[in-house]
């Protein structure tokens, strides 16, 4: 079981604080909505969570079955969709699978061809990226995250750039392949985090 600790973490960029004496806990199966106004910090404390940039004070923590992680090591445990992440535009759709999973161990052995059908991209398998839509490309930032076999999955603003259909199919996502890990979704749409057991507004943390 993985579990995940802050205590009073805290960040500022020079005199503004960002969040701050933020404590909490989740582990396996447990999953987190983290809701502000535009511009709050929500993707700064996503960044914060995985490890990308540091805290000014305070202390996160990650563990697994009760051994602590160095933070050196956490990208191991994790993955990522968020609209400023870049996928490598130059590759093809099954390229940057074959890619991505030479990194990452995909979940239940599933294979590309059948995450190319699920993510109902099979028309364009040898399409480059760069020539997808926005929509297109949200979901297979989506497929790659969810499809990794790793026990913590980062979501922000995960319906950005879908259409009805898309947002569908990333609720019918989560129902499928949520379970038993440790989920965080940054967001001000509640369709995108109502399963969320625990929600906090980082209005509350300045």
């Amino acid at each position: 079981m993985l579990k995940i600790q802050l205590e009073e973490a805290s960040k500022r960029f020079q005199y503004e604080w960002i969040f701050k004496n933020l404590s909490l806990e989740l582990s396996s199966g447990h999953s987190l909505a983290v809701t502000g106004s535009n511009g709050s910090g929500k993707s700064t404390l996503l960044k914060c969570l995985s490890g990308a940039i540091p805290i000014s004070s305070g202390k996160i923590s990650y563990s697994i079955e009760n051994q602590s992680i160095s933070e050196t090591d956490w990208f191991s445990y994790l993955s990522i969709a968020a609209p400023y992440m870049e996928v490598p535009e130059e590759f093809s759709l099954q390229e940057l699978l074959d890619f991505h999973f030479r990194f990452k161990k995909p979940l239940d052995n599933i294979n590309t061809a059948e995450i190319i059908k699920v993510l109902y991209l099979e028309e364009h398998s040898q399409k480059l990226v760069g020539q997808f839509s926005s929509g297109m490309k949200q979901r297979v930032k989506l497929g790659l995250a969810l499809f990794s076999d790793v026990p913590l999955i980062f979501l922000d603003e995960p319906t950005s750039n879908l259409d009805k259909k898309g947002i569908a199919w990333y609720q019918e996502m989560i129902s499928q392949y949520a379970r038993d890990r440790v989920m965080v979704i940054c967001s001000n749409e509640p369709r995108e985090y109502e399963f969320c057991e625990q929600i906090i507004a980082l209005e509350d943390y300045k």
